[in-house]
């Protein structure tokens, strides 16, 4: 049997390295995102600190210096909490548009391995064809042999 050769391995490997690039990225937002929750989780946690805070001081004395100052830093952190928010929001888009090209890249590596699949399948058949012809000659040279 001969060898089979196909005409667009090059390309076949392009694109499973695109995919494997792909999947990189793709792992890479997923970490950013993550990173984006776990500190906004963290600002979220720190402002509710800040209020009960300030609860505490507004029951707690009528230090009014003390208690404006606690409203600024509960102010401080709702708008840390917004941009992080924001920030969380990046990193979502970031996700979806890396998973679409993760996406696309697979489908391109699909379409060139059922080429492959379909060109080896061609060659198979081919290959069949040519040693049945050679059995074929072959017996009917021994055939032509025996009937001498």
């Amino acid at each position: 049997m001969g060898r089979f050769i196909f005409s667009l391995q090059n390309i076949l490997n392009i694109k499973e390295k695109l995919e494997e690039q792909a999947k990189n990225e793709y792992s890479q937002a997923n970490l950013l995102l993550q990173e984006a929750i776990a500190k906004r989780e963290q600002l979220e946690e720190r402002l509710e600190e800040e209020k009960r805070r300030l609860q505490e001081d507004i029951s707690d004395s009528l230090n009014v210096r003390e208690i404006r100052e606690r409203e600024n830093a509960v102010e401080i952190f709702r708008m840390y909490v917004r941009q992080q928010i924001l920030v969380v929001m990046q990193r979502e888009k970031e996700v979806e548009v890396a998973r679409e090209h993760l996406n696309e890249a697979m489908k391109e590596r699909k379409t060139f391995e059922k080429l492959r699949e379909h060109a080896f399948e061609k060659f198979r058949l081919e290959e069949n064809l040519r040693e049945q012809k050679e059995v074929d000659e072959l017996v009917s040279y021994r055939y032509g042999l025996d009937s001498d």
